[in-house]
Formats: C-alpha cells, sequence, structure tokens
C-alpha cells in the first residue's frame, strides 16, 4: 500500500501550472506498520509544533495536570499554536496566575498574534506583542506547571539540560521507537531544543496517541485525554479561519491535527488507529495544509459535509489584489496512486 511518488502540490495561475511544491508523507499503525507512504518516509525533519500534543503527554503524566487541576481547556492550549485571540491570551494568563507565575516566566518571546484580527486589535490599542501573545504561550505554561509539581527550578526550563525538556526527549524517543541521542539539535521558533527525526518516527508516535492500547496504563489515559482535550476545543488549538481548527470542527472528534512550522504536519486518527506525518520540502504552509487535507480525504475519514467544510483548502484559490480568483492550490493528478 505504498506509492513512492512524492507528494506534489501544484499552483496553478490561468492556464497552466506555475509553481510546484513536493513533499513527503507517511501513514503508519501503532505497531510501526506502513499503510501509506509518499516519498522518503524516513527522511530527517525537525517536527516542530506538529509534536505539542506529544509534549502534552508529560504534563499528565508527572502528576502537574492533576495537581494544578488542569482541565481539557488547559490540554488544548498545551498541545496548540493558538492565534492569541482575547480567549486565548486570558486563558493562558489566567493558567499562569493559578501556578502562582505570570507572563514574564514564560521564556518564548512575543510576536504578532497569528489571528488577523487580534493583531490590528493589538495595534490599535497601541501595544506591543508580548509572551502571552506567542502563539507557544500555552506549551510553555505547561512546561512551567510541570517544573513547579516536580519541584524544580523554573528559570531555565526551556534549556537542553533542563529536566523538562529531558523529559521530553526521553518520551519522544520512546513514542517513536527512535534512538535520538545522536539526533540533529536546533532550538525552535520559541526557543525550546527541536531533534531532529525520521518521519516515520514521527508518525508512529502519533499512532501510539490514536491507538494508545500498548502504552503503559497513565500514558495511554493521557493520549486518550489529550485527543479529547483537543477535538472537543479545536478553537484553543489554533483559531478562527485557521486550518487545524476548521478540520478538527468538521471532524467533529474523529480525528486530531496539529500543524508545524516549515510545512509539517501530524494527525491522530483513533478510528483507524493511525498516524500521520507530513513534510513539504521548501516550508509551504499552504502546501501542507493542501496536502494534509487531501490526505485525510484519501483515508476516508472526511464526510459529505466535512469534505465541504474543508473545501477551502482541498483546492485552496489563488486571488489577486482585488480578491477575484486567478487560480487554484491543489494536488497533482495521479498524486495517490
Amino acid at each position: 500500500m505504498t506509492a513512492k511518488n512524492e507528494l506534489i502540490v501544484e499552483v496553478t495561475r490561468g492556464d497552466m501550472v506555475e509553481s510546484r511544491h513536493r513533499g513527503a508523507c507517511v501513514v503508519v499503525d501503532a505497531a510501526g506498520r506502513t499503510v501509506h507512504a509518499w516519498g522518503d518516509a524516513d527522511r530527517i525533519i525537525y517536527p516542530r509544533s506538529a509534536i505539542k500534543p506529544l509534549q502534552t503527554l508529560a504534563l499528565i503524566e508527572t502528576g502537574a495536570a492533576g495537581g494544578f487541576g488542569l482541565g481539557p481547556g488547559e490540554l488544548a492550549l498545551a498541545s496548540a499554536s493558538h492565534g492569541a485571540t482575547p480567549e486565548h491570551v486570558a486563558f493562558v494568563s489566567e493558567w499562569l496566575e493559578r501556578i502562582g507565575l505570570g507572563s514574564g516566566d514564560l521564556e518564548c518571546g512575543g510576536h504578532e498574534p497569528m489571528d488577523k484580527d487580534a493583531a490590528k486589535a493589538l495595534a490599535r490599542a497601541g501595544e506591543t506583542p508580548g509572551p502571552l501573545h506567542n502563539n507557544c504561550s500555552g506549551k510553555h505554561a505547561g512546561f512551567l506547571t510541570t517544573a513547579k509539581h516536580m519541584d524544580e527550578p523554573t528559570a531555565g526550563y526551556s534549556k537542553p539540560d533542563h529536566p523538562v525538556q529531558q523529559r521530553l526527549l526521553a518520551m519522544l524517543s520512546e513514542m517513536g521507537d527512535a534512538d535520538l541521542t545522536s539526533a540533529p539539535r536546533g532550538a525552535d521558533g520559541c526557543g525550546i531544543p527541536v531533534i531532529g527525526m525520521p518521519l516515520s518516527a514521527l508518525a508512529l508516535a502519533l499512532a501510539r496517541m490514536a491507538d494508545p492500547e500498548g502504552l503503559d496504563g497513565d500514558r495511554a489515559d493521557a493520549a486518550n485525554r489529550i485527543f479529547a482535550a483537543m477535538t472537543e476545543n479545536p478553537r484553543l488549538v489554533a483559531g478562527p479561519r485557521r486550518f487545524d481548527t476548521v478540520a478538527m470542527e468538521a471532524g467533529k472528534g474523529t480525528f486530531a491535527v496539529k500543524s508545524g512550522a516549515e510545512g509539517v504536519h501530524g494527525a491522530i486518527l483513533p478510528a483507524l488507529g493511525l498516524g500521520v506525518a507530513l513534510k513539504i520540502d521548501d516550508g509551504s504552509k499552504r502546501a501542507a495544509e493542501v496536502a494534509m487535507a487531501a490526505v485525510l480525504d484519501h483515508l476516508v475519514v472526511l464526510d459529505g459535509a466535512a469534505k465541504k467544510a474543508m473545501a477551502a483548502f482541498l483546492e485552496a484559490e489563488v486571488t489577486n489584489a482585488s480578491g477575484a480568483k486567478v487560480g487554484v492550490i491543489r494536488m497533482a493528478d495521479g498524486w495517490a496512486d
């Protein structure tokens, strides 16, 4: 059931294909069996924010989530790349206050809100974006919560040698069955370590969240809670009009998706017991979203209503400055053969 041809996403303008984005995708089950593969499934990638649901496992496993009474909203935000809407910012701020900390303890830095309306509102108010507006502030709040619960230093929690990051590295190795001791390393956009891993290992880790029967009881429970939190609160995972929120709202609890920077995307499919990992070579977000929508459709997890809701991603419009449609972004013919 594998196709060695690469994923190819075409961008048309008028009568011709103007650009092409190439990539790879692998779909595996919790035993590590490859169900589908396009391109090089074992290529080494930085998984970026696509691993946030996996990183949230430690928040629950350490007892930190229970110790501080965190609910589905906090678990969704810990797994999120949120848009910094007022809801997102208030939620993270209240969470930090609950654990006795504040925005100054976040080590993610600040950037303009990913939600366009939130960014405009901030600019109109003459305010400068801060750490709470960082799309990763929920994840970082989770790291701080774990450090507080484990009686570890909160300062420096983003450093590679901090116990918070060491736990995450061990968990990622276990879930993906990958020896990451000599893997490539770098720094993510929010300042935490980023570890290179095979695309297939990322898919396996997500498959084990989809079908956690082979995990120990605590981890299996954590995986189920994170999936439920994301699918019950899709607006917290991304925000209005953004792919992850639109897709999970359309899926109505049947799957979870999580995007990452530089054209990475992952999916958790409990009904099929599968994990999906996707990487677009040139890092294109527009191509990754079209490709992930197409893979979800190919795996028959989108019913008629969901396909209608996802239409803008299954074939995205290219518009000019006047808003007129001048082309489309679509999968190349024969990609699934």
